[in-house]
């Protein structure tokens, strides 16, 4: 009990004001969810292209997360959040203003390289101003930011989007904004700059991270649409991702100015939490930016109706998290984060059988299952990842942690758009097989629908049914592999050495 009574205030406010830039970063992903269709029409975008809005925010948060602790060491922890927060809120405002879709995906990258330092940071913040018995506390707020995050952005987003304009969506960051700016003023000491350490800055490894990951992006975003490696701009992609990615690698591992300390990974906890984090983001994420637009696109929803309907997912999951240290107490960590995972995928298996009456019906109690088990995933997970590092890992604890969940999410948003475009043809083709203006049943529809002018209104009529259909079947496939790959997460956590929360 002594060790909770040295927490100070000035602790509280710096683990509670970098909650509040979690919170912030958390509800950028969000808040665009509902609105997302919205955007994506006014900026002329297409489907496929509309998915950039979102990972081009998550492949910034990814180049910028692992260098955060770096950046500490060199700028000082103040410095490093305060800078950071201000650039956020400059370029939550710019994003306002975007008037064409390269410069939303620019102003989006600067927006996520701003604030992704507020992720590791908020929880490098819980893991060094915390006692280990207050560790669970502190988890459970990290993922409590995140549910208020899930409830209130798509829900105010959607509200915004439908009374104003979804320019107004990214006006929601300055409140928050500012009072995170005064935390980080008033709570977290200042530092002396080091300089000299630019000088003995690994920039190899940088430069390679930077190349890797954003080639490895832009060929999961431009890939179906360039039919893969039939082309030559992705196949040179693919090459440059890989070989960048090879010395990213070799760098941390065995270089002398390494900025990140992969060998984390080694740790048998640490390295199978890390794994499972990054499946649970790529679900996560890439669902967020599946859901909206399967409600407007095949739905007809609006901007309101898609947050309203997601209101429900971010409230259950604000209700769910302050619960989770003292259910800690009752059952082992590694249960309760396999419970979670198999409570995400069942909430999958019921989006994966959709129909054209599969509206908020089926959305709603899909969307509030996976929230359920989401808490119980970000807390024990958090816990059993971080057990037995010295606190002097916690920066690259943080980074390499961080960086994984938001390289799954940016992936995952990815592949499953893709599965989505590629299987929506395949879909097509198969039905267009069986339906065809020569087969007997379609000739007897066409002569029964008399109050059509020409019977090219019933042929134009069918083929949008036919595409409806595929999509139903391609949006129904994407939750089929979610659930597969979080059931597999649920096997693979079983494998974490478990404790409970009383000695994690």
């Amino acid at each position: 009990m002594s060790a909770e009574r040295t927490v100070s205030l000035r602790a509280w406010v710096a683990v509670l004001g970098g909650l509040l830039g979690c919170f912030m970063a958390g509800m950028n992903v969000h808040v665009t969810s509902a609105a997302l269709p919205e955007i994506r029409g006014s900026l002329g975008a297409s489907f496929e292209e509309g998915s950039w809005i979102s990972t081009a925010y998550l492949v910034a948060e990814i180049v910028m997360i692992p260098l955060t602790a770096w950046l500490v060491e060199v700028f000082a922890l103040r410095r490093v959040m305060w800078t950071g927060s201000f650039i956020f809120l400059l370029a939550s405002v710019a994003c306002s203003w975007a008037p064409n879709l390269e410069a939303m995906i620019l102003l989006r990258v600067i927006q996520g390289a701003a604030g992704a330092v507020l992720i590791p940071l908020s929880f490098q913040l819980i893991i060094t101003e915390l006692p280990p018995s207050r560790m669970p506390m502190g988890m459970a707020l990290f993922s409590l930011a995140n549910s208020v995050a899930q409830a209130a952005g798509p829900s105010l987003g959607g509200w915004l989007t439908d009374a104003y304009s979804w320019r107004w969506i990214f006006y929601l960051q300055l409140i928050p904004g500012v009072a995170l700016l005064a935390a980080i003023a008033w709570s977290i000491d200042a530092r002396a700059l080091r300089l000299e350490l630019l000088r003995k800055g690994d920039w190899l490894g940088i430069a390679t991270m930077v190349l890797g990951l954003g080639g490895l992006q832009i060929v999961l975003e431009e890939g179906g649409r360039l039919d893969w490696f039939s082309s030559s701009y992705i196949l040179g992609m693919s090459l440059m991702a890989g070989i960048a990615l090879v010395v990213f690698v070799l760098s941390q591992l065995f270089g002398t100015r390494a900025f990140i300390n992969l060998r984390l990974l080694g740790h048998y906890n640490f390295g199978v939490a890390s794994v499972a984090m990054f499946i649970f983001g790529a679900a996560t994420f890439g669902l967020v930016f599946l859901v909206p637009n399967y409600l407007s696109q095949l739905q007809g929803f609006s901007a309101r109706d898609v947050g309203v309907a997601l209101i429900a997912y971010g409230l259950v999951q604000l209700l769910l998290a302050p619960l989770m240290p003292r259910l800690m107490q009752w059952t082992s960590a590694k249960f309760m984060v396999a419970s979670g995972f198999l409570i995400m995928a069942l909430g999958c298996w019921l989006g994966a059988s959709l129909t054209a009456d599969s509206a908020d019906n089926v959305i709603i109690p899909s969307t509030v299952v996976r929230g359920i088990g989401q808490p119980f995933i970000m807390v024990a997970l958090s816990v059993l990842a971080v057990a037995g590092l010295d606190k002097r890992e916690a920066g690259s604890a943080s980074a390499v942690f961080s960086m994984l969940r938001n390289l799954g999410g940016a992936i995952g948003t990815a592949v499953l758009t893709q599965i989505v475009a590629t299987r929506e043809r395949v879909h097509s083709e198969r039905i267009h097989e069986h339906v065809t203006v020569f087969s007997a049943g379609v000739q007897e529809r066409i002569g029964q629908q008399t109050w059509l002018a020409h019977p090219q209104q019933m042929l134009e009529m069918l083929a949008t049914t036919v595409r409806r259909e595929a999509y139903l079947m391609a949006y129904s496939d994407a939750f089929f592999l979610a659930c597969l790959a979080l059931t597999g997460c649920a096997l693979a956590s079983l494998l974490l050495r478990g404790r409970r929360a009383g000695g994690a």
